[in-house]
């Protein structure tokens, strides 16, 4: 039993310490689970936990430290020890024992009042909450079929481009291997037409040197044929 709690000190839910130090209901949840893994007491009521002033510290500690939270938790554990050691065990007045209701009625219809009101924003919280499941595994279920589809989408596109880029590369091999043959045919004629062409310069090359032959020869004779008469001539 804890005895630094003042007796009748105000006792909080973990709703209204959430509001009193600004941070979500679960990270006082996980604060809380952090604080007794390393020796922190609670007040409890059953599995519940009953916050008072000094768990607000704490929790106010955690949310602000640049430790890790276990360190600082550690810190707060032994500042409570601290604490424990020298007060005396006291109790503290739970808000919801019979021994502090009321007993004027008009305030006892005004407690339930307020606790029939806070049940009703409780259930309705809940079906908020279960809306919000609800929407959200439907959001999810759609996200689902969306990236099925994309994947899909792209798997076939994939597909497609590649079969594409087949084609193309295969045409690309036929034109390729179609001038090639065309390059090499036109290079077989050229070389017959230059070689042609060498036969007949060949030819005609022959044929000059024919004439030139010849032509020396008819003017040779006729010289020959003068310079015997002349040589009569000298006798």
């Amino acid at each position: 039993m804890r005895g630094d709690i003042q007796p009748n000190e105000r006792a909080f839910t973990s709703k209204e310490v959430a509001e009193e130090v600004g941070i979500a209901t679960p990270t006082v949840r996980k604060y809380g689970q952090i604080l007794e893994r390393n020796g922190y007491e609670f007040l409890k009521d059953g599995d519940r936990r009953i916050f008072v002033q000094s768990d607000i510290e704490a929790l106010i500690a955690l949310r602000d430290t640049k430790k890790p939270l276990d360190d600082t938790a550690k810190d707060l554990v032994s500042q409570q020890n601290e604490r424990l050691e020298g007060n005396n065990t006291t109790g503290i007045a739970v808000s919801d024992t019979y021994s502090d209701l009321p007993h004027d009625p008009n305030q006892l219809k005004e407690m339930l009042r307020f606790l029939v009101n806070e049940l009703a924003a409780t259930r309705e919280m809940n079906v908020q909450l279960t809306n919000d499941m609800s929407q959200l595994k439907t959001a999810v279920s759609r996200l689902q079929q969306d990236h099925h589809v994309i994947s899909s989408t792209i798997g076939n596109s994939a597909q497609k481009t590649n079969v594409k880029i087949e084609k193309l590369a295969e045409q690309q091999n036929i034109q390729y291997e179609t001038l090639l043959e065309q390059e090499k045919q036109i290079s077989d004629f050229l070389q017959k037409e230059i070689q042609n062409l060498r036969d007949q310069q060949k030819k005609e090359w022959c044929s000059q040197n024919d004439f030139n032959k010849r032509l020396e020869e008819a003017i040779q004779k006729p010289k020959e044929k003068w310079e015997w008469l002349f040589s009569l001539f000298r006798k």
